[in-house]
C-alpha cells in the first residue's frame, strides 16, 4: 500500500445470483478510509474482477439512515467507473450480512443511489434506485464502426429496439440482436471496440435479446475496464429499464427479467422494476459471499 495504513479486509461477493459460481463477482472494501486512488486501483487489479467497490464515510449532507450511510467508490482493473450496479447489490448483500436488513444510503460519483435490503428463508435481496436516466441517438458513423468491431452485420440487429446510448448513471450503448443465436455469437474486435468506446465515454456495450414482452437475455463487453464480458451488469440495466421505458417498448409500471452470464457459464438473473410516476429505475437481485 502506499499509505502507512494496514491492508484492509478485503471481501469477494458475487451479484445477481445464488450461488458464488454465478453472477457477476466483486471485491468489497467495507472501510478503505486508509487508502488512495492508487491503493484502490491496485486492489481492483489485483482482483482481476469487473469492478470493486470501496467505502468510507458519507458526505455531511448525504442524511439518510444513521450508521447506514456511505461513500462508495467502483473501480475497474484499469480505471475509476462512475457508477456500478453489481458491486453495489454485492456491497449491499455484504453489509446486511453484518448490520441486518434495510435501508442503505450511496454518494456514488454519477449520484446519490438509495438500496433496500430485505431477507426472506436465508436470502437477501438487494435492490438498488439509480440516478434519473435518459438515452440519447447514435450518430450512424459510430454505430457502424460499433456494429463492424462487434462483426454484427446490421441485418442482425433487431429494428424494433433502436439502437441508443443509455445513461443511468453511466452511459452504454444499447444494440439488439433479433435472435438468441446472433446474442450468443460473440467474439469481437476488443482494442477497436475500446477505442470507440472510450470516444463515446462509454462503460459497456450493452447487446440485448428480447424472449418475450418482458424477459431479455443481455451480454455486456466491458473492454474499456479490462475486461471482454461482465457477467451480470446492475448499471447497464438500469439503463436498459430506462431506454426501455422511454421508447415505450414496455410499460411505464413494468417488472422485467433480464438474463446474463448464461454464455459465460455465470448466470445470473437482474429484476428491473419501472414505476409510473418515478423516473427512476429499480434494478434488484440476490448475492452471496465467494469463499
Amino acid at each position: 500500500m502506499t499509505s502507512n495504513a494496514p491492508r484492509p479486509e478485503i471481501l469477494r461477493y458475487t451479484a445477481f445470483a445464488g450461488s458464488p459460481e454465478g453472477g457477476n463477482p466483486a471485491g468489497v472494501v467495507l472501510d478503505a478510509t486508509g487508502l488512495d486512488d492508487g491503493d484502490m486501483l491496485a486492489i481492483a487489479a489485483e482482483l482481476g474482477y469487473s469492478e470493486s467497490a470501496f467505502l468510507t464515510a458519507p458526505p455531511a449532507d448525504l442524511g439518510g439512515p444513521a450508521g447506514r450511510a456511505y461513500t462508495i467508490r467502483y473501480f475497474s482493473p484499469r480505471a475509476e467507473v462512475p457508477f456500478c450496479g453489481h458491486a453495489t447489490i454485492a456491497t449491499a448483500v455484504a453489509l446486511a450480512e453484518r448490520t441486518g436488513p434495510g435501508e442503505l444510503l450511496f454518494a456514488t460519483r454519477a449520484g446519490t443511489v438509495p438500496v433496500a435490503v430485505t431477507e426472506e428463508g436465508g436470502t437477501v435481496q438487494a435492490t438498488l434506485t439509480s440516478v434519473e436516466p435518459h438515452t440519447e441517438e447514435i450518430a450512424d458513423a459510430d454505430l457502424a464502426e460499433a456494429l463492424a468491431a462487434l462483426d454484427w452485420p446490421a441485418a442482425d440487429l433487431d429494428p424494433a429496439f433502436p439502437p441508443r446510448i443509455a445513461f443511468a448513471g453511466a452511459r452504454h450503448l444499447v444494440v439488439a440482436a433479433a435472435t438468441r443465436g446472433r446474442l450468443a455469437d460473440l467474439a469481437y474486435d476488443f482494442a477497436r471496440l475500446e477505442a470507440l468506446m472510450h470516444r463515446l465515454d462509454l462503460i459497456t456495450v450493452q447487446l440485448v435479446w428480447r424472449e418475450s414482452a418482458t424477459v431479455f437475455h443481455v451480454r455486456d463487453p466491458f473492454p474499456v475496464g479490462g475486461v471482454v464480458e461482465d457477467p451480470a451488469t446492475g448499471a447497464a440495466a438500469a439503463a436498459f429499464g430506462g431506454y426501455a421505458r422511454e421508447l415505450g417498448l414496455v410499460p411505464e409500471d413494468a417488472v422485467l427479467t433480464l438474463h446474463q452470464g448464461e454464455d459465460l457459464g455465470r448466470p445470473g438473473e437482474l429484476t428491473v422494476t419501472l414505476r409510473a410516476g418515478d423516473p427512476r429505475v429499480h434494478v434488484g437481485g440476490t448475492g452471496t459471499r465467494i469463499a
